[in-house]
């Protein structure tokens, strides 16, 4: 089954409304018209910047969606700081990442509330992607695929098929975020074949070879090639190389 490639840049907390307006404009500027027809993109900009920057972009036409970098799994009520999936979709929003390893790390996010997350988007008719990885001391342990697939199991734990098949999962190895260090096109391929395993065990094969399953570790114009050359990994989650309009178009253009 052939699986459109998927580019999703994340802003992580970067860019001011005035900001992203620009940063989106300018991608939307050398954006073909065409290229939506052979890649699916995705911008993930924070909260406020959210309706701006789908503003630009249903304007201009041009085929790239918005997704929030997280979201609460209730619809309403008092958590103060929190933002809904309904508040989300009504931005403009398709999707959003979910358990990415700065929310895990720095903020206590937990394999449960990656899974309330998925099932609060995917009951709304939305998609999460969900990320996946390792730190340092788990991959020279050697538990790396064992580690990966368990958080995979338990994001889509009662998570009907139905509403699964189209979200997505990210891996990134967390010693590579960040850092400039970069898996091998074989070490990402290894954990990306696995998680697609995964899946299948999951739900079933055809589910699997659907999903897409992106990189997610300090992917950029001198390492996509070799990257998109494994055959289980369908795109990248992109952080710093997607707050330059030109890199992240660089990594598009890769996709065609």
């Amino acid at each position: 089954m052939a699986r459109k490639p998927l580019m999703a840049g994340n802003w992580k907390m970067n860019n001011t409304i005035s900001e992203a307006v620009v940063l989106t404009q300018e991608i939307s500027n050398h954006f073909e018209r065409d290229w939506d027809e052979t890649v699916d993109v995705i911008v993930c900009p924070p909260f406020v910047d959210l309706k701006p920057v789908w503003t630009v972009l249903d304007f201009d036409k041009t085929g790239i969606s918005v997704a929030a970098q997280n979201v609460f799994w209730e619809p309403k009520g008092a958590y103060t700081g929190e933002v809904s999936v309904p508040m989300i979709k009504e931005a403009g929003c398709v999707a959003s990442i979910v358990g990415h390893s700065e929310r895990r790390e720095l903020f206590g996010e937990t394999n449960e509330d990656v899974n309330r997350k998925v099932k609060a988007l995917t009951d709304a008719d939305m998609f999460a992607i969900v990320c996946v990885g390792e730190s340092l001391t788990i991959r020279d342990e050697g538990t790396t695929l064992d580690y990966v697939c368990a958080q995979v199991r338990a994001a889509f734990a009662g998570i009907d098929v139905f509403k699964a098949k189209d979200c997505v999962v990210a891996y990134e190895p967390i010693w590579a975020i960040g850092t400039g260090r970069t898996a091998t096109p074989e070490q990402a391929e290894e954990v990306c074949a696995a998680i697609r395993a995964t899946i299948a065990d999951l739900y079933d094969e055809e589910t699997a070879e659907g999903m897409r399953v992106l990189y997610g570790g300090s992917m950029n114009p001198g390492n996509v090639a070799s990257l998109l050359e494994m055959p289980n990994i369908d795109g990248g989650l992109i952080g710093g190389a997607s707050l330059e309009a030109g890199s992240f178009i660089s990594l598009i253009e890769a996709c065609i």
